[in-house]
């Protein structure tokens, strides 16, 4: 079976890479209960784009956290795309709404760890099994 990537392109590489993230607020604080705030932090969020290089393809806040669906390339430091999101939005929400900061105590907004995951255009097992039927020609 033939499996046709989007794929996206740089000088000297072809690559496809999507990525789920995951950041969690601190002690699960219900903060992003109302709309306002939750769609302040979906703009922010993607007005970040430019400064981390990646391509933000979807996003959604819930009560206590936010999925974010990206792709990115090869050159992206993730762990440092991960911290500007986490500071920058965290900075903005505090200032705009001082509300959060007698649910949130001492300075964080995030909790210290985040999910991140890639994310196929397959399935690993479609994945391995062509792999594994490579040279059986």
């Amino acid at each position: 079976m033939v499996t046709k990537y989007k794929l996206d392109k740089s000088a000297h590489s072809v690559y496809s890479l999507n990525y789920h993230l995951i950041l969690v607020v601190k002690y699960r604080q219900p903060v992003l209960k109302t709309e306002i705030i939750r769609e302040r932090l979906k703009e922010i969020m993607w007005n970040l784009q430019d400064k981390t290089g990646i391509e933000i393809i979807m996003q959604e806040p819930d009560i206590d956290h936010i999925h974010i669906l990206f792709k990115s390339k090869p050159i992206i430091d993730l762990s440092k795309t991960v911290n500007i999101f986490k500071g920058v939005s965290a900075r903005y929400l505090r200032q705009e709404f001082p509300e959060l900061k007698k649910s949130l105590w001492g300075d964080s907004f995030w909790s210290d760890s985040y999910f991140l995951a890639t994310t196929g255009q397959v399935s690993l097992s479609i994945l391995k099994k062509y792999v594994e039927n490579q040279g059986k020609k």
